[in-house]
């Protein structure tokens, strides 16, 4: 069976460089990479030879890449839309090397909305990337700030995805709910997935979904939550949306404009509950490399209960369908 793995990323040694190191995170790596037996910062900046090694290991046939961090922040508009522009560069350089094991999500300025929406024409038309990622907010604002809706009608235009991944909070909500526990509540264990899905949530209810319609969302590790909570929001929001103005309820905007994708939440449980809520046409195959072990992410999936049918279509059909791959 073909697996596509499509929430795969990869770093850049100079982007590292400009912002310097981060202390806080530092520990995390190392234990990290200790318990999943392979060193995270060395894997992560390979493009080639090692990363096709692993996948050929565990049997994944092609990875989507995607850059692992935002390129906001930190960087002034200019100097983002150079690092994007090198970074998606980069990509596409080893897409070109390697066309049946890689594609491309396109990192994006972002907040520069004009450029970032270029950007993301430039590397679907030119360079055959399927889609972009975005990372949490854009220096404090979020995406539901009407200021970045070009990126967004783009988007729908060239008929991609947007990859919405997890980034640290904004610097409000770690003063207010993460001091002192920065190392480890902020990060992948719970902040990252609960300002991500929040995060979707003031996209959907700003309209966003009403002005694209055929735009199309996706985020990792199961839905950061969403599925599990998704009939409770709609039975507590759906009258305020539509007092808002909205033309469909919460639940039929997150099942009509999402998708989730399995990366680094080994949990059947949670599995078995996402794929209820959501429907199998919903879910993407997905490991989160070097973050997560291809291993580990394949073991489990060998392991769960499907029928074939949902199996072909995680594993790879709804990828093909929605990225055109």
């Amino acid at each position: 069976m073909r697996m596509i793995a499509i929430e795969e990323h990869y770093s850049n040694p100079l982007y590292r460089e400009k912002l310097g190191a981060n202390e806080a995170r530092s520990p995390y790596m190392i234990a990290r990479s200790a318990e999943l037996g392979h060193e995270i910062g060395k894997e992560i900046d390979d493009l080639g030879e090692s990363r096709i090694r692993q996948m050929d290991a565990n049997g994944i046939d092609v990875q989507v890449l995607s850059f692992n961090a935002p390129v906001a922040h930190g960087f002034t508009d200019d100097e983002a839309i150079a690092m994007a522009r090198r970074l998606n560069d980069q990509l596409a350089a080893a897409m070109k090397a390697h066309p049946k094991r890689f594609a491309g999500f396109a990192a994006l300025p972002v907040a520069a909305p004009e450029a970032a929406a270029d950007e993301l024409e430039r590397c679907v038309k030119d360079c055959g990337f399927v889609g972009a990622m975005v990372h949490g907010h854009a220096n404090g604002r979020f995406l539901d700030d009407k200021s970045f809706w070009p990126i967004f009608a783009r988007a729908e235009k060239l008929g991609v995805p947007i990859f919405l991944h997890p980034a640290l909070p904004p610097p409000g909500v770690m003063k207010a709910y993460y001091e002192g526990f920065e190392d480890i509540l902020a990060r992948p264990g719970w902040g990252f997935g609960v300002d991500t899905s929040v995060h979707f949530l003031r996209i959907l209810f700003a309209g966003v979904f009403d002005a694209y319609p055929k735009l199309q969302f996706v985020m990792g590790h199961l839905g950061e939550g969403l599925p599990f909570a998704m009939h409770r929001l709609n039975e507590h929001t759906h009258h305020m949306a539509k007092r808002r103005g909205l033309k469909k309820t919460p639940l039929e905007y997150i099942r009509d404009h999402l998708y989730v994708a399995t990366s680094g939440n080994w949990y059947e449980p949670a599995f078995v509950c996402t794929l209820l809520a959501m429907g199998a046409d919903r879910i993407l195959w997905a490991v989160d490399w070097p973050y997560e072990a291809n291993k580990v992410g394949m073991d489990f999936w060998n392991k769960i209960s499907l029928s074939d049918g949902d199996r072909e279509k995680i594993a790879h059909g709804n990828a093909e369908r929605l990225l055109k791959l």
